[in-house]
């Protein structure tokens, strides 16, 4: 569901951005008053995990693939406050060093997944627990939500390209919608299974009362970094080649050419090739590391920037 260059009109994306920065900012400030330094390398590891997740393309009908978007999952682990930093280094480090999703549509991509996402799954899955209660209410309110979710975030990508000119939004919003119902399925059933995992291992994490006291020690954290590099080593370089919900839905309406070529910023290892690799599957994994280390140190050298390490509730 990145948006590309060339998709929306300046009009939109100024106001998208501005959106953005305001949100951002609060995020910011929020997390800078209230997220204890023990929470930073939780943070940066779902930023990363997150990152190779959306390398991860899934089949679906129609010749059409999908990817994890992430934002519940990251709200649950971190809150609204901690997913909209997490989502948006990822969003800026793919649109910036690997041409996934316009420059000057960053400000859209990251108020549809990262604000919208984050915020709007958060509060449906705070909502879904409190009427079903217990751990299958948990996992019935991480599915549900982030299906939701995917469904309003094409809706509102439907919108912006309705409000550019791109596409008729009679013709964008059933476009949208229809493909990510499908696609939202897919994202329901892994996050569905990552809260399960976390559930078993680390259920602490998903305690809103117990989360701010939570510690990732060395180990996990070094787990958890084998995880996410296998997934991009292993498993990336087989990723459905099949267009995605947004690219499908702009190759059927006929605005695929919409798209800035060259992009507005020449990306060093765009589409995830490293050039001079010859192998395709070893170039995937290596640019998918380098993606993962970037991502990591973004979001926990930002995060570690904000947060007072001496705060009274966390001596560390």
């Amino acid at each position: 569901m990145h948006i590309p260059d060339g998709f929306l009109d300046g009009r939109t994306a100024a106001v998208s951005a501005a959106f953005s920065v305001t949100a951002i900012g609060v995020a910011l400030n929020h997390a800078k008053r209230s997220m204890p330094t023990r929470q930073i390398p939780l943070l940066g590891l779902t930023a990363s995990f997150i990152f190779a997740a959306q390398m991860l393309n899934f089949p679906v009908a129609g010749g059409t693939s999908g990817h994890l978007i992430g934002a519940v999952l990251a709200a649950i682990l971190l809150g609204p406050s901690g997913a909209i930093i997490a989502l948006t280094a990822v969003l800026i480090v793919q649109a910036l060093v690997f041409a996934d999703g316009g420059v000057l549509a960053l400000g859209a991509n990251v108020f549809n997944m990262a604000v919208v996402g984050s915020v709007g799954g958060y509060a449906l899955y705070r909502l879904v627990c409190w009427i079903a209660p217990g751990n299958r209410g948990r996992l019935l309110a991480a599915g549900f939500s982030s299906w939701c979710i995917t469904v309003l975030m094409a809706i509102l990508c439907a919108a912006e390209l309705a409000w550019s000119g791109t596409a008729p939004w009679s013709v964008a919003f059933p476009a949208m919608a229809n493909v990510h119902m499908i696609i939202g399925l897919g994202e329901g059933i892994i996050t569905m299974l990552a809260i399960a995992a976390i559930a078993r291992v680390r259920p602490d994490l998903l305690d809103e009362g117990n989360r701010k006291q939570a510690r990732s020690t060395v180990p996990e954290l070094v787990y958890g970094a084998v995880i996410v590099l296998g997934m991009v080593f292993f498993l990336s370089p087989f990723a459905s080649p099949w267009p995605d919900g947004l690219e499908r839905v702009a190759m059927s309406l006929g605005f695929e050419q919409k798209a800035l070529s060259p992009p507005a910023i020449q990306s060093p290892i765009a589409d995830y090739r490293i050039p001079w690799l010859g192998s395709s599957v070893t170039a995937t994994g290596i640019a998918g590391a380098i993606g993962v280390v970037i991502v990591f140190g973004l979001s926990f050298l930002l995060a570690h920037l904000l947060v007072r390490s001496h705060r009274q509730d966390d001596p560390a």
